[in-house]
This record gives structure tokens, sequence and C-alpha cells, in this order.
């Protein structure tokens, strides 16, 4: 079984065609920072870049709410595809079908990390239901 998941960020807009036969592809890349290790100044950590192609509706989806700094899961079979660098060097390139895309940030909430605010207050609750008692979200520990 090949079936790959990945969190990350996509690292530009994601950019909708359409093939010769009619059928929507919407391509992106999403990057995948590898957990404890940093680059040479320690600044920044490494990162995996994944390219994802999303077809037909699932393609128009992404193409109509996803934005460049978002955070994604994607879902689906991975291949790898070798080319020549400008360099003539040899390189591979991870490409990801997408079988499931969850939009992990808010399209308007300005923060490409998916840090979001903490919600407005609830308005009043209504009557409790017998055997409920009301708590106090302060109170929760989580």
């Amino acid at each position: 079984m090949n079936k790959l998941t990945i969190i990350g960020n996509l690292t530009r807009d994601p950019e909708l065609r359409t093939t010769s036969t009619g059928v929507n592809v919407c391509d992106f890349t999403v990057a995948v920072n590898r957990r404890g290790r940093r680059d040479a100044q320690g600044a920044q950590p490494e990162a995996d870049f994944f390219r994802v192609s999303a077809w037909r509706e699932r393609g128009e989806l992404c193409a109509k709410f996803l934005t460049k700094g978002q955070k994604v899961c994607v879902v689906g079979p991975v291949s790898a595809r070798t080319y020549q660098a400008n360099d003539g060097s040899t390189r591979v390139s991870l490409e990801v079908t997408a079988d499931e895309v969850e939009f992990l940030s808010s399209r308007n909430s300005g923060d490409a990390a998916g840090n979001y605010a903490a919600p407005a207050a609830a308005p009043a609750a209504e009557p409790q239901a017998p055997g409920f008692t009301a708590v106090e979200t302060d109170e929760l520990p989580f």
C-alpha cells in the first residue's frame, strides 16, 4: 500500500489548470519541517518539499481556498521522479496525488502558521437540562 500523510505549509499559491480533455488539476507545493533538525546556522529547521496534484472538484476547492503559507494535511500515494537540474545534477522530486486535503489554517485568519486567537466570549447560555452543571471555560484543564 502506498499512502502518505503530510502536514505542512504551502510554499506558493496553488495553480489551477485544465487538461486537454477538460479535467481540472491544481498543483501546489507543501514544505514539511523535519523535527529536531536545524540548518547549518541553526536558524531554520530542515524541510522536505512535496509537489501535490489535486484533481477535479478537490483541485477546484484547493485553488479557491488555499494560499501561500497556509497549513494543510494531504493524504495520497507518493511517487519519486528524477530530473536534470540547471547545473546538470540529477535531482529527485517527491510527488503526491491528493486523495484527501484538509485545510488546517483558516483562509481569513491572516496567520499562516495556524495559530488562532482565542474565540470571543460565548453568548449567555440557555437554561441547563436537569442533571447538568454549567462550567466556566476557565475551569477546564485543557
